[in-house]
């Protein structure tokens, strides 16, 4: 038994679809969700920069909140950065890439699979290389998606304006004729409704978020590592490098309940910290 909390981050508000399908699945786990909001979106940064974003934020969870394990809820970032922080790190580190492929394989009837995500992300290869191991029968279309991060973190996931971006940037994903539409990045999920309505119902959207739940309690599990007593309430965190406000808003409207309170940790005191020495040895 293990009560300490589990440490969850993204570039801002998507990760959240990751810690909501780990709350469902687990609800006696404690969490600590770090939202790097100062500087979103990950996916047009390079990916030495995100790698060093990954590291100063899960060092700090690790350090500063004792947490027992690491989910990087952000697709961008497991791109840049799964190896990095799992040689670095001695708490286990869960990524969310692999997990949406082995559900997206399995799910396909005709293989023709489809993957929209980050520019970073589908510039990496991560997911490519990922369904040639898992899956090298799949004949996958990938397409970039910039703005849809950015719809999910000013609330406008649901508008006209997501409409007609959706309209356009899918159509090279609609004339692959997919029967499968994997969501290769956590903000996507808090889009689905729109991209849905773009697809048709007859594409099945695969999201990586109970998958990933899945994969942080098999990981949980067998390493001793779960919390298993009833009777604590478990604690939940919110931290923000942007506005607190701003984020507690914006989460609370796509958890769909209350967020008590958000604290803020700036990227400088992130930066200067790690460099004095956190690195969650």
């Amino acid at each position: 038994m293990d009560s300490r909390p589990i440490g969850f981050f993204d570039s801002g508000l998507g990760g959240l679809s990751i810690l909501a399908a780990v709350r469902d699945l687990l609800p006696l786990e404690s969490s600590v969700y770090f939202g790097d909001t100062a500087r979103y979106p990950y996916g047009s940064k390079p990916q030495e920069d995100v790698a060093a974003f990954a590291l100063q934020i899960a060092s700090y969870l690790v350090e500063v909140y004792d947490v027992k394990m690491i989910v990087v809820a952000c697709n961008t970032a497991s791109a840049a950065a799964l190896g990095i922080l799992r040689s670095e790190l001695t708490v286990p580190v869960v990524g969310v890439i692999e997990a949406g492929v082995r559900a997206a394989s399995v799910v396909s009837g005709s293989s023709r699979v489809g993957l929209i995500a980050t520019v970073g992300t589908v510039g990496s290869g991560a997911y490519q290389r990922s369904f040639s191991e898992v899956a090298p029968n799949v004949d996958l279309t990938c397409q970039a998606c910039p703005g849809f991060v950015e719809l999910v973190e000013s609330g406008e996931a649901e508008t006209e304006s997501a409409r007609v971006l959706a309209r356009r940037l899918l159509e090279p994903i609609l004339m692959a004729k997919v029967d499968t539409l994997l969501l290769g990045c956590t903000h996507y999920p808090f889009l689905a409704r729109t991209i849905q309505d773009v697809m048709g119902r007859d594409v099945i959207l695969v999201s990586s978020s109970e998958e990933t739940a899945f994969e942080v309690r098999h990981m949980l599990e067998g390493n001793g590592l779960a919390a298993k007593d009833a009777t604590k309430m478990p604690s939940e965190v919110f931290i923000s490098s942007g506005d607190p406000a701003t984020f507690g808003r914006l989460a609370a409207s796509l958890l769909g309940r209350r967020i008590e309170s958000v604290r803020q940790v700036e990227t400088s005191e992130l930066t200067r910290n790690f460099e004095k020495g956190w690195n969650g040895l």
